[in-house]
């Protein structure tokens, strides 16, 4: 290291008229340069660095120097006196590379500074101490078999942890110790190549390499450090398969089952993985129709199945051309030829003792019901497929239930019935016939047989009904009360076309007639005007029914007819009893209105009665029967316009007071129906019927009438009323439930005054 000193320079000016010299103010200050050390050093004496000096130094002792920063006093010691620096300790400039310090001249005597604080730095100097390493070694490597010369393998780099910018130490030259003449490297970039071409993974697979960098350049006296490289060549499809021989023989007894493997065969390739994929085919139409090949992953073997049966009287060898083709080729290397081979297989089908063969899959017999034990059902057949043609018995399978209905002749194969056979009950009976050769016991052949049970007309016609049959009370003569259909257990054929009657044993039935329709459906109808449920509510009405077989059978059903006061909702029709329980489960708010209803309907009626009873007083002049009185009076009153005299309408004829009338014919606006309402009227119309004291006051007295038909005429100003026809009261039954019992009591009186 070049010393420097810091030096502190004075001054001094002399006048120019000779006069004594003028002293100025010395200025001081440090002369510096920077220091350096040699790392590593191993001398027995503490390595020299520099020496610090200041110009107020005399030498005389009087200045002290003092060090302070990294390393003062432990790494660095100074001369007290003279400013000499040395380095107590070695150093190491990859630990660190430079020490900062700060140095100051003071006066011994006094302690102040003659020199203001200065910092300074000591540089280490590097030395080529570290070799080269490649801290992420060992490599591991791969590159394609048959690459081409020169392709890149692998960059590797190692690292120098000596001073770049100084000198060669950590100047690093690369260099193959182990390898060639496979692989190359580049001195200056580590890259690694191939250096020969077409290496082949087949002829060797792992190549160990071993790289050396070196630093100096590569010159004598550099450190080197070294490292692996594993490289492995990668598989590509440059191998076609190929069968180890070029003929197979396989033997195959007939009795092989169709879609099982008879055989295997198998290519061998030298590649891996995808590139060693084979894909069997076989190539003749000899093989390829009886016979078929797949290939199994694992094994890359060519398994042989069968397609059809193999009869060996029929066929006793079968030729195979089989071929084996990569199915991933690479076009680079189609030069080298097509990727494919194939061999030849030869079959030899055994003869094998069979089972005896019948001459259909499945047998489907049929038989009439009814018949006899023992009619013929039908004849099943088997033969020998042998060639020795060994003779055949039947039997059947007795695990089968329906075996105890059939029987099978062990010579012929015929089959018979045991029983008679109901197809109402079984239609169809499933039976296994079993053969076997008489030399051979033990090998059997089993077949399917469907036996159907054809049909007889054996069973009578009958009613279909769910229950009984709903009459309404105000059914009128010619009324429908219900169609009526058959069932038959028979087949189509003979149980679906039906004729209907009532019984010709039997006298008229007064109550119903029945319609047949010509369709299979008889309809009900009434014969007589209203029923009443509570006189009777039962009705049996016994039907004959006839079916359309040969011979035709036919049965009787008796009906049960049931008496209802209906009402009507559109074809639906239900009991009026079990539409009342059906409103029971009415909330408390409906059932309150009703009773409301009912008692306003009573204070009406009350309030009716008496006004009535309040305008027909004046007109009673005795308190003998009214009937037998005339009212007479001699005042012409007021006219029309006298409202004040009395109803007028009370002397109209019949005739005119008809028009006063509601129209029957109309219904009604219907109101809120009160249940109680018809028992009402009815016990009002008892007592009046019971009453022989007095009229009802709801009866119309009309005078001054004097008939009809008199030459002199009428005597009276009022109109002659025409005679009134009789009422057909039927009418009532649509007004609805409200007036049932009106329509039920014009029915009576009419009833009692034709009787």
């Amino acid at each position: 290291n070049p010393e420097w000193l810091p030096g502190l320079t004075s001054n001094q000016t002399k006048l120019a008229n000779g006069g004594p010299e003028v002293h100025h103010r010395p200025k001081r200050g440090w002369i510096w340069n920077q220091f350096f050390v040699l790392e590593e050093h191993l001398g027995p004496e503490a390595q020299y660095v520099g020496k610090l000096h200041s110009n107020s130094d005399k030498g005389d002792g009087s200045v002290r120097y003092i060090l302070s920063g990294d390393g003062a006093g432990t790494i660095f010691i100074i001369d007290e006196v003279t400013g000499d620096i040395h380095a107590a300790k070695s150093l190491d400039r990859e630990r660190k590379t430079h020490y900062v310090l700060h140095a100051q001249a003071l006066d011994r005597n006094t302690e102040e500074a003659l020199e203001p604080k200065s910092e300074f730095i000591i540089k280490v100097q590097d030395i080529n101490d570290n070799a080269p390493k490649f801290p992420d070694g060992p490599f591991v490597a791969t590159v394609p078999e048959m690459s081409e010369l020169g392709t890149s393998v692998l960059q590797i780099t190692a690292s120098d942890a000596d001073d770049p910018t100084y000198g060669n130490s950590a100047r690093i030259v690369y260099s193959i110790l182990q390898g060639q003449p496979y692989f190359s490297v580049d001195p200056k970039t580590g890259i690694i190549r191939t250096a020969l071409s077409d290496m082949d993974r087949e002829a060797r697979e792992h190549y160990t390499v071993i790289i050396q960098a070196k630093d100096m350049a590569g010159q004598v006296g550099g450190l080197s450090g070294s490292t692996t490289i594993n490289i492995t060549l990668t598989d590509v499809n440059d191998n076609p398969p190929m069968f180890p021989q070029k003929n197979y023989q396989l033997y195959v007894p007939e009795s092989a089952q169709v879609g099982k493997a008879v055989g295997k065969i198998k290519a061998n390739d030298e590649d891996l993985g995808i590139n060693a994929d084979i894909k069997y085919s076989i190539i003749n139409s000899e093989g390829a129709n009886m016979f078929s090949i797949s290939t199994e992953r694992d094994t890359r073997e060519g398994i042989i199945s069968l397609k059809k049966p193999l009869n060996y009287e029929r066929k006793k060898t079968y030729t195979l051309h089989i071929e084996g083709t990569n199915t991933h080729v690479d076009p680079r290397f189609s030069y080298l030829g097509s990727f494919k081979d194939t061999a030849t297989l030869k079959i030899t089908v055994g003869d094998v003792d069979e089972a005896p063969v019948f001459s259909i899959d499945h047998y489907i017999m049929d038989v009439y019901e009814n018949s006899p034990s023992g009619t013929e059902v039908g004849a099943v057949t088997a033969r020998d497929p042998d060639s020795r043609n060994s003779p055949v018995r039947y039997f059947l399978d007795s695990k089968e239930e329906g075996v105890r209905l059939f029987r099978i002749d062990e010579s012929s194969g015929l089959i018979r019935t045991t029983q008679p056979l109901d197809r109402e009950d079984v239609s169809w009976h499933n039976i296994t016939v079993m053969a076997s050769e008489v030399d051979s016991p033990s090998l059997l052949s089993h077949v399917h047989v469907t036996v159907q049970v054809l049909d007889v007309n054996d069973n009578p016609p009958e009613i279909a009904t769910d229950g009984e049959v709903i009459v309404c009370e105000s059914s009128r003569p010619g009324q429908l009360i219900q169609t009526v259909t058959a069932v038959d257990k028979d087949d189509f054929a003979n149980g679906q076309r039906f004729s209907f009657a009532l019984p010709s044993l039997l006298p008229v039935n007064p109550n119903f007639t029945l319609k047949d329709n010509e369709d299979s459906t008889a309809s009900i109808i009434a014969r007589r005007r209203r029923f009443n449920h509570l006189t009777q509510d039962l009705y049996e009405l016994p039907i004959v029914v006839w079916d359309g077989g040969e011979p035709s059978l036919s049965g009787t059903s008796t009906l049960t007819l049931r008496v209802c006061p209906c009402q009507s909702h559109g074809r639906i029709r239900m009991c009026q009893g079990e539409a009342f329980l059906s409103s029971a489960g009415l909330s408390t708010g409906a059932l309150i209105a009703i009773l409301l209803c009912i008692v306003i309907l009573l204070a009406i009626v009350v309030l009716f009665v008496t006004l009535r009873r309040s305008k027909k007083e004046p007109l009673i002049i005795s308190e003998e029967d009214i009937r037998e009185n005339v009212v007479t009076y001699d005042d012409e009153g007021g006219g029309e316009e006298d409202t004040e005299a009395f109803d007028i309408i009370a002397l109209r004829n019949p005739a005119a007071a008809e028009e006063l009338k509601f129209r029957r014919d109309v219904r009604p606006e219907g109101r809120k129906h009160c249940p109680d309402v018809h028992e009402f009227i009815r016990q009002r119309l008892a007592e009046a019927d019971m009453d022989t004291g007095g009229p009802p006051y709801d009866s119309l007295q009309t005078y001054a009438y004097e008939g009809q038909g008199s030459p002199t005429g009428s005597v009276s100003p009022l109109d002659t009323p025409a005679a009134q026809s009789e009422q057909d009261y039927n009418f009532l039954d649509d007004w609805g439930p409200e007036f049932q019992k009106l329509a039920e009591l014009y029915a009576e009186a009419d009833s009692d005054a034709t009787t």
